[in-house]
Parts: structure tokens; C-alpha cells; sequence
């Protein structure tokens, strides 16, 4: 029962810091660091309980399961389970979790326990997106992260906090009922084709579907992946509530929030669908690379901090598209490393520009300048993690990006070649922001302390993280290697025959080049 129990942890934690709350305004922090700490510690139970058969080939099976009868007269069940994937994310929720919690340490002054309540029952939600296997506990976890986020934003977020707020929600909640239709379609269909109506994920794998059904099914499951993700043309939600969102609320967003998105990609989309998204692969890298340099270009033109740092997300997860649609083992490994990376670094950044924000109480990069000589900490801090964005070598991001460009190489070249150029845009944006914030003239006389210890342990446990994993990248690519590999199987086993030089061409299905 340790599955259900990633789940439980926050939600009963998150109870406890709001009922806290009335006798204590600091204890809520408190109940909410030891929660999410006791969700890590879990994770490394599952860890070393299974650490012989996280690097074997996954037809070994699931590394851990759940699954009991919950509405058996409609084919419901309470089906949890973790592979190497899920294991990943799920410690990357908890490790984020903590650091979330953290930095808003000194950020909440009001209503502190019902803050969090929802931080940990968004962290609940998403945890438990990474393992339901049944459609409908799935979908129910994916809105569980909804209305925590919502109120996140909408309550304890900036001065547009309102509109933000709203216009997340009619994203993700419009985008989600697509997904729902979708998933009760495919319900319907493999009841009628089985006469066994079940929303159970690895019985739905088998169903039969037309290519015109398929292709508007997975259209209504990868539409509200791509709002998540979020795609080119679906992204515009997400500049304004990372600016508007609390530190906290940032983090959750960029780190893991995103990260649903592309795990959707990796879980659901293509193998339930392997036709439909063959077809689509090359709309989808094209958008992929559209992301990538839209949102780099957008991130060097804007001067509001928060904002800046959310474009260069919609870029870099454009790279996890264009490694998810090559489906190449290179470049699904490439994408899972940069959904880690990704997290890690990004949410280091946004910790920053809320640690400058609560100091100086401004996001604007006009009203910064000169930084370095009164906070060289913050400034060092700030210059670490912009080259790990940048993708600088010997860090986890470059890893992850060079990965998903030989893997893309080998599917479609042209497409390669302008996503290579991302990088180059990534540079001069990620080295602008360090030189108009910490360097240059510095504006007005304002005063601000630097990094506090607290801040220090907290930015240098992400930074390691990001080193370990750019200097010895094998061991998270030898985890990640299990499931992936399962994953390439199931579509390749679905497909007919007829079309198996299409999918050792490159999606999907290719399980050469595994470094």
C-alpha cells in the first residue's frame, strides 16, 4: 500500500497545517516540510526495495501495484502502479515539494495553513497523475490539480492575480474535458468491441480503432497534454500565471505541472494511438521547434523578471516534444532528462526572482542593476543556473538537450537543425538576464540582504543535483531505460506488421542507439 500512501502523505498533511494554523502561524510550514519530506523518504524506500530491478528491462513488470475494485459495475478500479518513469517523477515531486515549501518560508504571512492545504493537495494531484493506470482515477487526479493551483494563484498571487487565475483555469479545465471525452470514446469502443467495458489503461492498449477515430481521439488527449506542456498556440496561459503565481506556486508549475504534460505524452498519447500519432509526428516536432524559438525570442524581450523566466520554459519544453515525437531510444531518454533537468533548474530560478522580488519588491529588470556587489550569493546563484538553462556542458540540462537533438537527427534532420539554433537564442538570453540584473549600473539606493543560510542549503542541493547528473548522467539513464524500453514495446506490439519498417524509421518504436 506504499503507492496510495504518495498520495495520502500530502493530503493528510495538508488537513493538518490548515487545522494548525489556529494555534500557530508558523506551525502550517512546519506540518508542510515534515509532509513532504516523509513523501521523499518514501520514495527512497521504493528505491532501494527495488534497486535490482529499476536498470533490468521493464517485462520484468511493474516495480510496484495497486489495484482495487472501486466502481466494478462500470469498469472503475483504484489502479495505481510505478515503473521506472513514475518513480522518477514522483521523486522529482517530492524533492520540488520540499524546495516549494521552503521558499515560502518568510513569502506567506496570511492564512499560511490554508496555503498549505492547497500546496499539498496540488502536490497529491499531481503525484497521483505519475500512477493512476485507470482513465477515470486518472482524470480525476488531473483535475485534483486544478483547483489547488487555482486558489494558489488566485489568493495569494500578485497584483493580476484574478486574471491569471481565470484564465488558467478555463485552459486546463476546457482542455481537460476534451481529454474526457476522450477517454469515455475509447471506453465505449473497446466495451463494444470486447463486450468489457473498462477504463483500465493496460486492457484500453489493445482496442481496435479506425484511423479516423484514433486521429480525433488522440487529438482530445494530446490537446490537453499540450495546454500542460504547454505548445506553441496553447501556451498563453502560462506567462501570466507564472508572473502573477506565489514563489511556491511557481515552482509547482514549472517544475512538475509542465511535467504532466509530457508524461501524458509519454503514457498515454502514443501508445494508446500509434497510427494517429505517426501521422502527427511531423506536425508535432515542427511545433516543437516553433516553441523553442518563439520562446526564446519572447524571454529576451521581456522586462519583467517572472515573466521572462516562464518563456524560456515554453522553450526548453519544446524540446521535450521534439524528443517525445522522434521516439527514438536517444531521444526519449534526452526528454525524461530534460523534464528532471528542467525542474530542477527552473524552479531555482523562479526561487530567485521571488527571493528578489520579496527583497526589493519589484519584478521589473529596469528597477535592477548592480545587484552583484551587495548580494554576491544571490548573483553567483543566479549565474549558476542561467548557464545550466543556457545548457552549459558538465550540467544536467545539456545532457538532456543534446540527447533529444542526435535522437531527433536521426528522424528528421531539417527540423534538427533549426531546433540546434534554440540553443544559440538560449545563450544570449540567459547571460542578458544576469548582466541587466546583477551587473551594470546599479538603480536607486535600495538595500537587500543576501542568500540566508536556510537560502544557501536550499539553492545548493539543486545545484549538486544539476552537476551529478551532467557529469554522470548513466545511472538516470540506465533507470529510465526500463520503462522506456516497455513503453517503445507496447507500440511496437500493437501495430501490424505491415507497418513495422515505418516504425524502425523512427516513430514509433526504434529502441537502437541506447548509450
Amino acid at each position: 500500500m506504499i503507492l496510495p500512501l504518495l498520495i495520502l502523505v500530502p493530503l493528510i498533511g495538508g488537513v493538518l497545517a490548515w487545522l494548525m494554523n489556529s494555534w500557530d502561524p508558523k506551525l502550517p510550514r512546519w506540518v508542510s516540510l515534515l509532509t513532504v519530506t516523509a513523501d521523499f523518504l518514501l520514495t527512497l524506500v521504493l528505491w532501494i526495495i527495488h534497486a535490482g530491478r529499476i536498470t533490468l528491462s521493464a517485462r520484468a513488470g511493474w516495480l510496484d501495484e495497486t489495484d482495487l475494485i472501486w466502481v466494478p459495475q462500470i469498469g472503475i478500479s483504484f489502479h495505481l502502479a510505478m515503473d521506472s518513469l513514475s518513480l522518477i517523477l514522483v521523486t522529482l515531486t517530492s524533492f520540488l515539494g520540499i524546495m516549494a515549501v521552503l521558499s515560502s518560508w518568510t513569502e506567506i504571512r496570511e492564512r499560511s495553513g490554508f496555503f498549505h492545504l492547497n500546496l499539498m493537495a496540488a502536490l497529491a494531484g499531481i503525484i497521483g497523475v505519475f500512477l493512476a493506470l485507470d482513465l477515470f482515477l486518472f482524470y480525476f487526479f488531473w483535475e485534483l490539480m486544478l483547483v489547488p493551483m487555482y486558489l494558489l494563484i488566485a489568493i495569494w498571487g500578485h497584483e493580476n492575480r484574478l486574471y491569471a487565475s481565470i484564465k488558467f483555469f478555463i485552459f486546463t479545465q476546457l482542455s481537460g474535458l476534451l481529454m474526457l471525452a476522450a477517454i469515455l470514446g475509447l471506453y465505449f469502443i473497446h466495451g463494444r468491441n470486447t463486450g468489457t467495458y473498462s477504463f483500465d489503461y493496460t486492457q484500453l492498449l489493445g482496442t481496435s480503432l479506425s484511423s479516423s477515430t484514433s486521429i480525433w481521439l488522440m487529438l482530445g488527449f494530446l490537446i490537453a497534454f499540450a495546454v500542460k506542456l504547454p505548445v506553441v498556440l496553447f501556451h498563453s496561459w502560462l506567462p501570466d500565471a507564472h508572473t502573477e503565481a506565489p514563489t511556491a506556486g511557481s515552482i509547482v508549475l514549472a517544475g512538475l505541472l509542465l511535467k504532466t504534460g509530457a508524461y501524458g505524452l509519454l503514457r498515454f498519447v502514443i501508445p494508446l494511438f500509434p497510427d494517429a500519432a505517426l501521422s502527427f509526428a511531423p506536425i508535432a516536432m515542427v511545433l516543437a521547434v516553433a516553441g523553442i524559438l518563439y520562446g526564446a525570442v519572447m524571454a529576451f524581450a521581456q522586462t519583467d523578471f517572472k515573466r521572462l523566466i516562464a518563456y524560456t520554459s515554453v522553450s526548453h519544453m519544446g524540446f521535450v516534444l521534439l524528443g517525445v515525437f522522434a521516439w527514438n531510444t536517444l531521444a526519449l531518454q534526452g526528454a525524461v532528462m530534460q523534464i528532471v533537468c528542467h525542474g530542477i533548474s527552473t524552479g531555482a530560478l523562479f526561487m530567485l526572482a521571488g527571493a528578489i522580488q520579496e527583497r526589493i519588491h519589484t519584478r521589473e529588470l529596469s528597477r535592477m542593476g548592480g545587484l552583484w556587489s551587495m548580494v554576491p550569493r544571490m548573483g553567483a546563484t543566479l549565474l549558476f543556473f542561467a548557464l545550466a538553462s543556457l545548457g552549459l556542458p558538465g550540467m544536467g540540462n545539456f545532457i538532456a538537450e543534446f540527447l533529444v537533438l542526435i535522437g531527433a537527427y536521426k528522424t528528421n534532420i531539417t527540423v534538427t537543425v533549426f531546433a540546434t539554433t534554440g540553443l544559440v537564442f538560449a545563450t544570449v538570453y540567459s547571460l542578458w538576464m544576469v548582466q541587466v540584473s546583477f551587473f551594470g549600473a546599479k538603480k536607486g539606493d535600495q538595500m537587500m540582504p543576501d542568500f540566508s543560510l536556510r537560502e544557501m542549503a536550499v539553492m545548493s542541493v539543486m545545484m549538486i543535483s544539476l552537476l551529478f547528473l551532467g557529469l554522470y548522467p548513466q545511472p538516470f539513464l540506465n533507470t529510465a531505460a526500463g520503462s522506456l524500453e516497455n513503453l517503445q514495446r507496447s507500440v511496437i506490439e500493437k501495430k501490424a506488421p505491415a507497418n513495422e519498417q515505418a516504425i524502425q524509421a523512427g516513430l514509433p518504436g526504434d529502441t537502437g542507439g541506447k548509450p
